[in-house]
């Protein structure tokens, strides 16, 4: 397959921004990663179109809908390694969503290690689900997460089936992190590849976040936990991402549980390609997102 100009353009851009080498330290530098957070985003679409913003347990809010009256809720889990995030791209992200579909959107932005560890995470994202269903049915209910939001919207849904609480009506995965641990042998094959992560940083940050629990807990390695059960979900891979490998096997596992399962398989893509800016593939992939999300 070949790649658009802007494509190139991005590769270049997340080389000179250093993420991978920020990526490549251990311990990692939380200060330095957290310098691209926006918590509180800025511009005249937000001015317009931030409803309210509210806290649930220790997260904070923000609820951003064109339809002030909308039925639809998208629950938006923010990746950012459990120790960092929101960031800008996923604010760009939620006005394109806003603008092309009749959806609430509430952005999670919830506690980070190392502050916080993966139990009090797992709890505020428990709460927040709760508190969306005290508001909207649970069929009218999306919820969508990239990297370690992946792992958290993943870690979410196992625990409500055990728990039989009435399951979003959609997930979306862009990237999800499968397996904390890190210990998948083809990840080394992967990180030759990969322009924006390095296993020795993800594993720190996941260190950090995991505390006392052991790494292949399902509460913060979803792999390990049942997907039968799950709603319907999209699971959007990268193929130049040291995440690729696991995501497989959790597409594997998803099969084998038969989960209606739609798979988009980036061909030469980095890590949570579709919310990238500029690119011309991100751009075609968040096309999908969107299709998907109008499809109730």
């Amino acid at each position: 397959m070949k790649q658009s100009i802007t494509y190139y353009l991005t590769l270049l851009v997340i080389r000179l921004k250093g993420i991978k080498r920020n990526f490549s330290q251990d311990p990692i530098d939380v200060s330095k990663i957290r310098k691209e957070d926006v918590h509180h985003p800025s511009g005249r679409f937000f001015k317009k179109y931030l409803l309210q913003t509210f806290k649930i347990s220790d997260s904070n809010i923000s609820e951003i809908g064109v339809d002030k009256n909308a039925e639809n809720l998208l629950i938006f889990i923010h990746g950012g390694a459990f120790i960092s995030g929101p960031a800008q791209h996923h604010w760009d992200t939620i006005i394109e969503i806003a603008k092309r579909t009749n959806y609430k959107i509430w952005m999670c932005d919830y506690p980070k290690a190392p502050e916080s560890q993966i139990d009090k995470i797992s709890e505020n994202i428990d709460t927040i689900y709760s508190s969306a269903l005290e508001k909207h049915q649970a069929d009218r209910i999306t919820i969508i997460g990239d990297s370690v939001g992946g792992t958290l919207v993943t870690a979410l849904t196992q625990r409500l089936l055990i728990k039989k609480v009435a399951l979003p009506n959609k997930l979306i995965l862009v990237s999800p992190v499968m397996d904390a641990s890190m210990s998948n042998p083809d990840i080394e094959h992967y990180e030759q590849k990969d322009p924006m992560l390095s296993k020795t940083g993800v594993l720190s940050a996941k260190k950090m976040c995991a505390g006392n629990i052991d790494l292949k807990e399902p509460m913060i390695s979803p792999l390990y936990g049942t997907f039968e059960g799950f709603p319907k979900t999209l699971l959007f891979l990268a193929q130049n991402d040291i995440m690729y490998p696991d995501g497989k096997l959790a597409q594997l596992k998803m099969e084998k549980s038969h989960v209606n399962l739609k798979v988009f398989d980036g061909e030469n893509m980095p890590h949570i390609w579709p919310f990238l800016p500029v690119m011309k593939e991100a751009k075609t992939a968040l096309d999908k997102i969107i299709d998907e999300i109008k499809v109730n």
